[in-house]
């Protein structure tokens, strides 16, 4: 255990680093942007990471969920246990996210913790980070482009079509297969099963707040288009009457 305590030391200490080194690279940007740019790295390594775990190394989570802990899930465990501790005392610092938010990084951290305490219910918790972080470059790509007055654009349009069919697809749908998996299983502790179920229902809450926003969004472009198709025929219209006349 103090093996793996120095280890998640290590762990925060270098996401400590990468983020100061970013601030002393982006000094013009501000504080958020350089958090940013490491979550966006944090999300993209530990995706690769956990789909080597649970599509090629396993075991495959869905079979095997409570199994022992592999070297390769302990070393995905301890990246993102120091990443979250992190970006946990980073937004309660500047105050930037809501009690949501701060709920979900609360159970990933107690998750990992367990996890690793416990030596086992590594697969489903690597397939829990996994499913977790796929979203999140879409997320921080969207705001890179708000920042830079590109979200306005197609490319705005597609990074957040795809976060919502993303989230929906794997959050929901088959967070909600690897859940009944979990419960239907004799081999996870039921701690774990519990942090399972806050889980998903974080996930849920998530999942209502952007499908207001994807109604939102759709309906004001609806509106637009619907807008200037209509003065579109106006003009038409205006410029047959003249030519008549």
């Amino acid at each position: 255990m103090t093996s793996l305590t120095l280890e998640v030391a290590c762990s925060l200490i270098g996401w400590i680093a990468l983020y100061a080194s970013f601030c002393h690279l982006n000094a013009r940007r501000g504080y958020e942007w350089s958090c940013r740019l490491v979550t966006l790295l944090h999300g993209i390594l530990i995706v690769c990471l956990t789909a080597y775990i649970g599509f090629i190394e396993g075991p495959w989570p869905f079979t095997s969920p409570g199994s022992e802990n592999t070297p390769l899930q302990v070393q995905a465990m301890v990246l993102s246990l120091g990443y979250f501790i992190f970006d946990m005392c980073w937004c309660i610092y500047f105050q930037t996210e809501g009690g949501v938010m701060l709920a979900h990084h609360t159970f990933s951290i107690l998750g990992i913790l367990l996890a690793l305490w416990l030596g086992e219910s590594g697969p489903e918790v690597s397939a829990v980070l996994f499913g977790s972080e796929i979203t999140n470059p879409l997320l921080q790509a969207r705001w890179f482009l708000r920042k830079t007055g590109r979200y306005d654009s197609l490319a705005g349009d597609v990074v957040d079509l795809l976060f919502v069919l993303l989230f929906a697809g794997v959050r929901i749908g088959v967070g909600a297969c690897m859940l009944g998996c979990e419960l239907a299983s004799p081999r996870p502790r039921l701690v774990i099963k519990v942090g399972g179920v806050a889980m998903y229902v974080l996930s849920w809450i998530f999942m209502v707040d952007i499908g207001r926003f994807a109604y939102r969004k759709s309906s004001a472009k609806y509106r637009r288009w619907w807008a200037s198709r209509s003065g579109a025929a106006g003009a038409d219209t205006n410029g047959h009457a003249g030519k008549v006349d």
